[in-house]
């Protein structure tokens, strides 16, 4: 059996996420990713040798609500994952996935020459394959 090549470029999304400044508050936060219908925000670089940070709403709920810590209070810089591990476009999903599992994460940006293309999660990624049969 020869599996069809399927790229992170057909499994990403490029309208699940919001940029922001990560000076933005946790609350505020919420009220962008609630306004955008998005589930992660992309912190970003203050300037051009900076990385990107990502929080997503599970990080909100595991860092912020989990351990009972004030929305207004906590800074998005604070909760971010910083610098993140990034794939590229053209790279096959299944060693997309190998990497998810060997760094425990479950969502990367897909960079391409500095640039945010889109977010890549597991879920994306069988959908995508699914899709394919």
């Amino acid at each position: 059996m020869n599996a069809k090549l399927v790229q992170v470029k057909d499994a990403m999304t490029t309208n699940s996420y919001q940029f922001t400044d990560g000076m933005v508050t946790v609350a505020e936060g919420i009220k962008l990713a609630k306004i955008h219908h998005v589930s992660a925000l992309i912190i970003n670089k203050r300037h051009e040798n900076d990385e990107y940070g990502l929080v997503l709403l599970s990080d909100i709920a595991k860092q912020v609500i989990a351990k009972d810590r004030s929305p207004e209070r906590v800074n998005l810089y604070e909760i971010m994952a910083k610098p993140l591990l990034s794939v590229s476009p053209d790279m096959d999903v299944r060693y997309c996935a190998r990497l998810f599992e060997n760094f425990g994460i479950n969502t990367a940006p897909v960079i391409k020459d500095q640039q945010i293309l889109g977010l890549v999660n597991y879920t994306n990624m069988v959908l995508t394959l699914l899709a394919k049969d």
